[in-house]
């Protein structure tokens, strides 16, 4: 079974910083501060829904079918997950109010040619 990168501490639930890497052949030893990339960042959670993503050749309504979601849901992991690994995200009001319009479509009060044209007026 293959050994993962810790990325928390196991007793406080801190970053941990790597200081060390040696080589399993010779033992060359390797110290100094280094940064885990972003994908040993992320949550159990966020590296599922990534594996997920990829599976689903990046299909958000396929994926919330796989993971048993709804849309919104998957949307909104799909930004938790880009802000966890450094990319800018979309302003609050912005997200809240598109999450709100997928919500609107998903219950049936509004077409997806009315979510386009709503989104058209608030994005100007």
């Amino acid at each position: 079974m293959p050994k993962y990168r810790l990325s928390k501490c196991p007793a406080c639930g801190g970053k941990l910083e790597i200081i060390k890497y040696q080589c399993e052949e010779c033992g060359t030893e390797i110290i100094g501060h280094f940064e885990l990339e972003e994908f040993a960042r992320l949550t159990d959670q966020q590296l599922l829904f990534l594996k997920m993503f990829v599976k689903t050749r990046g299909n958000l309504s396929e994926l919330q079918k796989e993971l048993g979601i709804s849309y919104p849901t998957a949307k909104a992991r799909l930004e938790e997950l880009a802000i966890a690994m450094g990319y800018e995200s979309e302003t609050i009001e912005s997200r809240e109010k598109t999450l709100e319009i997928l919500e609107k479509i998903e219950r049936g009060e509004i077409t997806p040619e009315e979510a386009k044209e709503i989104l058209k007026k608030y994005k100007k």
